[in-house]
């Protein structure tokens, strides 16, 4: 295990300064986080494949990093996957999965792709990764009946602006919770999270 780049995993930090984390990460981070048992893909996709009304629908792996989440999608029964990163040293080991239909390096400031019924941002949002902003973007892309799948880890939990800008969208009836499960995320870390599913009005 690579302790250094858990350690700091949480930190916070700028997108560009992520995206070098996350490339000199890209050989070890597998082992990292099997070796402390990742459950939030597995118990992602089981969750969107229960709200989704077709598992051939095209589905965005927002974040998808070396593709963990977007294996767990096809184990799933999803069967048209795109992944999107700002690593592209990440998305070399995604591609070797063979999962996804595409892959693309994500410029830091690019919107988010659009035309998705489906989106996923599995351990993308919080401290440390994708800002609490990500969670509004998403849905916008998101057409009316969209699903969003994504996950808030302990650590973003602990900030009141995670379920703020959720709230944001469910308050007003712009979104509907259909999900929302808290268990393992990183069991041997002692690191829990949050899962939700997010129908767009």
């Amino acid at each position: 295990m690579t302790k250094n780049f858990l350690e700091t995993a949480y930190a916070e930090r700028d997108a560009h300064e992520t995206q070098s984390i996350y490339n000199a990460w890209s050989t070890s981070y597998e082992a990292d986080m099997g070796g402390n048992g990742y459950a939030t893909p597995a118990r992602c996709a089981a969750a969107l494949a229960e709200y989704a009304s077709e598992q051939s629908l095209p589905l965005l792996d927002f974040g998808c990093g070396t593709g963990l989440a977007g294996q767990a999608f096809k184990n799933a029964g999803f069967s048209v996957i795109d992944g999107v990163d700002l690593s592209s040293e990440m998305i070399a080991q995604a591609e070797a999965k063979q999962v996804y239909r595409s892959l693309e390096t994500l410029d830091v400031d690019a919107p988010v792709p659009q035309d998705y019924p489906l989106i996923a941002a599995v351990g993308v949002i919080g401290a440390g990764a994708a800002p609490l902003s990500t969670l509004g973007s998403l849905l916008h892309a998101l057409p009316s009946g969209g699903l969003l799948v994504f996950s808030f880890n302990d650590h973003a939990l602990a900030d009141p602006q995670s379920a703020a800008h959720l709230n944001e969208w469910l308050d007003c009836g712009a979104a509907r919770l259909l999900f929302a499960e808290h268990g393992d995320h990183l069991p041997a870390q002692g690191i829990e999270s949050t899962v939700y599913v997010v129908e767009k009005a």
